[in-house]
């Protein structure tokens, strides 16, 4: 994807949003029912023991970032696309509701705002379109962004991390919090990581964040964690935080540019 101003005279070029527990809070409900579906595949679909299931979904997202990435690292064949639509796909996305202050405060934003979410696509569009806020982002980068099919040849921008060896011969998942899906994530959308800010509800993504090179923001706590330059207890005080997010610098007039091409670019319909 081409870089292309967005703005002009302000600080930051780009911001990166984490989506889940970050543009809505952990207190919906919808992390633990992700939960509740991730352990009942295992158990009912990889034919792991039930008593051991908990324990080693927890373990498994502790060490690989996700328990799907863990999964598959331990050698368990099972279809993507199916593992998402039983874990996302079932999940009461009506307690989710629109958000018009965070609408509102996207939208008053001049930079570029990109998605950056571990989750698959079609759970991305879902959450967003129950949050009022499809169309408040320029793009997407999801499970499918990082790990495209291996018939997939329009993400030339993670060819030199395959080159490189990050992915196995069994294409290991790339996901957060490994600094490599940072860095992949800022070659996607073509963007100066010092010009970019991350916001994040995992201190594990935080770190991994600033390793990269990024401007970090931990959401949902009050407290800053290693790696966070700020921190919100809620995604609605981002401006109070944040007010450079609006300031023009050196008197120069403020312009924002909405590039409608770009989404095709980074999203997987």
């Amino acid at each position: 994807m081409e870089a292309t101003e967005s703005s002009n005279g302000v600080k930051y070029e780009c911001l990166l949003f984490d989506m889940d527990d970050t543009l809505y809070p952990l207190s919906s409900g919808l992390n633990l029912d992700c939960r509740k579906n991730i352990i009942e595949y295992m158990s009912k679909h990889l034919d792991i023991e039930e008593s051991e299931v908990p324990r080693m979904c927890l373990e498994l997202y502790r060490e690989y970032g996700t328990t799907m990435a863990g999964l598959k690292v331990l050698g368990h064949e099972f279809d993507n696309d199916e593992f998402h639509a039983y874990v996302h796909g079932r999940l009461p996305y009506e307690k989710l509701k629109p958000d018009p202050v965070l609408r509102n405060l996207l939208l008053s934003m001049p930079q570029r705002k990109i998605i950056f979410t571990n989750a698959d696509h079609a759970h991305a569009v879902r959450v967003l379109n129950r949050l009022d806020l499809e169309d408040c982002f320029e793009g997407i980068i999801c499970f499918e962004t990082l790990n495209p099919p291996e018939q997939v040849d329009h993400f030339e921008a993670l060819d030199d991390i395959t080159d490189s060896g990050c992915f196995s011969s069994k294409r290991q998942i790339l996901c957060k919090p490994s600094v490599e899906a940072m860095e992949a994530a800022t070659r996607i959308t073509n963007v100066d990581p010092s010009k970019t800010i991350f916001f994040d509800d995992s201190a594990r993504n935080i770190a991994s964040g600033k390793a990269a090179g990024l401007r970090t923001v931990i959401v949902g706590s009050s407290v800053l964690v290693p790696g966070a330059d700020h921190a919100l207890s809620s995604i609605h005080n981002i401006k109070e935080a944040l007010p450079e997010i609006w300031e023009v610098q050196e008197g120069e007039q403020l312009e924002q540019v909405i590039q409608s091409s770009a989404v095709e670019t980074v999203v997987l319909a």
